[in-house]
């Protein structure tokens, strides 16, 4: 298992958002975290690069264990943990700067200073997020001027740079239309050859199309987990198959 959790349970001040989560994930798989609204998917996908370090009164307990290596040890440097579990958020979060230099910005924060070989590796990182093609005449023009679909292939680019083991998706697509989502979940295919994929979505189809397992949360809790497939032909339990099926949420 590339990472293993165990009894994660996580508070907003006195408020408890998860409640003894266990789930692992294995490597080179797509993970898909179904749920309604409000029911810890998001909290839980940040726990896995600490992410909610940054929130005022916010507190985890459990274990989190990245190849074997505790993330909550206080031996934990987090920004290398950052490094290794990338993240793309819900809404694109481009840079102000030109598409090269976001894609470049984790390459040269980590010391890398040879151009030719940043060049090499904005190249790299554009392809593998299906991007290069669109924007290699325009590499040095501003990254705000992107769709929002390209916006966000270039965030994924900028994850990708600096070569995480982990990618961390929070509903990357749900602000885009459908041709641009079918070019996230085609990048999403192709990535999982190298990375383990964790991807939080509200989208039914999307969970089907892109992942090889899925995890349905309901009110802070992890109520069942397996194969996609088995997920969404044979849950184990009601309470999945009418989420699933849109009976509610």
């Amino acid at each position: 298992m590339k990472i293993r959790t165990k009894n994660i349970n996580f508070f907003y001040g006195n408020s408890q958002a998860l409640f003894d989560v266990n789930l692992d994930f294995p490597e080179c798989c797509v993970t898909a975290l179904i749920g309604p609204s409000g029911c810890g998917k998001s909290t839980y996908l940040r726990c896995l690069n600490r992410m909610n370090d940054l929130i005022p009164d916010a507190k985890a307990t459990g274990e989190i264990w990245l190849d074997g290596v505790d993330i909550n040890s206080r031996r934990t440097n987090v920004v290398s943990l950052r490094k290794q579990v990338g993240m793309v958020f819900q809404k694109p979060n481009p840079f102000p700067k030109t598409i090269f230099e976001n894609v470049a910005y984790g390459l040269k924060v980590n010391g890398m200073r040879n151009p030719s070989e940043i060049a090499d590796k904005v190249e790299q990182s554009l392809i593998r997020a299906a991007l290069f093609d669109e924007v290699k005449d325009r590499l040095h023009t501003s990254a705000l001027g992107l769709s929002g679909g390209q916006q966000q292939r270039l965030c994924i680019a900028r994850a990708l740079a600096v070569e995480p083991a982990v990618l961390l998706m929070d509903e990357p697509a749900s602000a885009l239309d459908p041709i641009a989502t079918q070019k996230i979940e085609e990048s999403i295919h192709e990535l999982k050859e190298q990375l383990t994929i964790i991807i939080v979505t509200h989208n039914m189809q999307q969970a089907a199309r892109v992942s090889d397992y899925t995890a349905f949360f309901y009110m802070g809790k992890l109520i069942e987990h397996g194969e996609t497939e088995t997920m969404f032909t044979r849950p184990s339990l009601k309470q999945t198959e009418d989420y699933i099926t849109g009976r509610f949420g």
